[in-house]
């Protein structure tokens, strides 16, 4: 009997860590899964809300020429992409919102990770910094208008200077918390000014820099949308300021879905970048 019992004890262990190496895989799978799943729920909560509202809410005629529900959304994306009118206004929009984009990046990561180490260009170009950063970006949109016309370098310079000082300012407050210490050590073994940026400051500085690069997407969509919407001849912007005048209200929101959509893209890949330069940090405190 007693050895009975000694023979069951190892197979009843073995059994629960078949089990446990079978639950392993699913967990981590749900823990991967789980922030998308909650999201889309979220989402389709929201869109099935906005549906039933003409069916919950007694609308006035006036109010119902202005609400468009997203089963006609979808129908009215689907008509501008099948029959093509959305690409060219979508690709003028987009190439204003790639370029200006990319020249705010060149500028403003280079910039702030010199900024940041050295005292003498924080001195020179802080006060000019702070002052564009308060400065609405609206109040250039006249003066660009006049120097660079309807086209699409208006609208690019919109961009930069709306996307630029976020990334900026946030690499400059990353490089000045990056760690001391480290710094001294890697400077002991002889490291040039170069390897201690490559080195250290750029990779402490990363989790600021991807908070600019969120926050300079976010308002280069903005200016696209603005320098759209009051000073340009052609662009998504532009057929969504025709729709309006014309009450055509589900093609506004279209135009709307289609920025946000180009919002959320972008961001996402800045995300998937943070998490392939943020893999030699750990991810729990305690390193659980």
């Amino acid at each position: 009997m007693s050895e009975t019992k000694t023979l069951q004890a190892p197979v009843a262990a073995a059994a629960i860590a078949v089990a446990d190496d079978t639950a392993a895989p699913a967990i981590g799978l749900w823990r991967r899964l789980e922030p998308t799943m909650l999201g889309a729920a979220t989402f389709a909560v929201i869109l099935i809300a906005w549906q039933a509202i003409p069916y919950v809410v007694v609308m006035k005629a006036g109010t119902k020429m202005f609400f468009a529900p997203p089963s006609e959304i979808a129908v009215t994306l689907w008509q501008l992409f099948a029959s093509g009118t959305i690409w060219a206004p979508l690709g003028v929009s987009a190439a204003g919102f790639g370029v200006g984009l990319g020249i705010a990046i060149l500028i403003g990561l280079p910039l702030g990770v010199l900024i940041g180490r050295s005292e003498t260009l924080n001195a020179l170009f802080d006060p000019f910094v702070t002052a564009f950063n308060a400065t609405p970006r609206l109040v250039f949109l006249p003066l660009v208008l006049l120097w660079f016309g309807l086209g699409l370098w208006s609208k690019v310079v919109i961009v930069v200077f709306g996307a630029m000082f976020p990334l900026l300012i946030n690499t400059y407050e990353g490089v000045r918390n990056a760690d001391k210490l480290l710094i001294n050590v890697v400077r002991s073994f002889g490291a040039r000014e170069w390897d201690i940026a490559r080195l250290v400051v750029v990779p402490n500085a990363m989790p600021y820099i991807i908070t600019g690069l969120r926050l300079a997407i976010g308002r280069a969509v903005l200016g696209v949308v603005v320098s759209e919407f009051f000073g340009s001849n052609e662009g998504l912007g532009v057929m969504m300021v025709q729709a309006a005048s014309q009450y055509k209200v589900n093609i506004v929101f279209a135009g709307m879905i289609v920025f946000t959509v180009l919002s959320l893209a972008m961001t996402g890949l800045v995300k998937m970048l943070e998490r392939r330069l943020s893999r030699w940090r750990p991810q729990r405190a305690g390193g659980e």
